[in-house]
């Protein structure tokens, strides 16, 4: 899968996996690698492990809210794959499929603003 880091001055750099996390592993205060889902958000946007997303889904219709999750590469038992984790009293996780991406849309990611990951 396609790799992609924030650099010092917060833009995505698109470069070979092996080239990404060599510069993480030589200077890691500058550099997080984030790996891409292959999906895009309702917005084109591409869709990272550690992004944040709104999602809106059967849960949200009751609501008329949608949820706050995290992009996870792994669900709770361990079990690899990409999940969204969600935020607050939500205790279930949905596995991410790309028939569902155009009803997410990312508003962060678990680097920039960790205070979206508190319910």
């Amino acid at each position: 899968m396609p790799f992609g880091k924030y650099g010092a001055m917060q833009e995505m750099v698109y470069s070979r996996a092996s080239h990404i996390l060599a510069l993480a592993e030589t200077e890691p205060e500058k550099y997080i690698p984030e790996q891409f889902t292959g999906l895009k958000d309702m917005n084109g946007n591409e869709i990272y492990i550690g992004d944040i997303v709104k999602a809106w889904s059967n849960m949200s219709e009751l609501t008329m809210e949608p949820t706050i999750n995290e992009i996870v590469s792994e669900d709770s038992l361990g079990r690899p794959g990409m999940f969204l984790k969600p935020v607050g009293a939500h205790l279930f996780e949905l596995c991410l499929h790309d028939h569902w991406s155009n009803q997410f849309e990312v508003i962060g990611n678990v680097h920039e603003n960790p205070e979206l990951l508190k319910g």
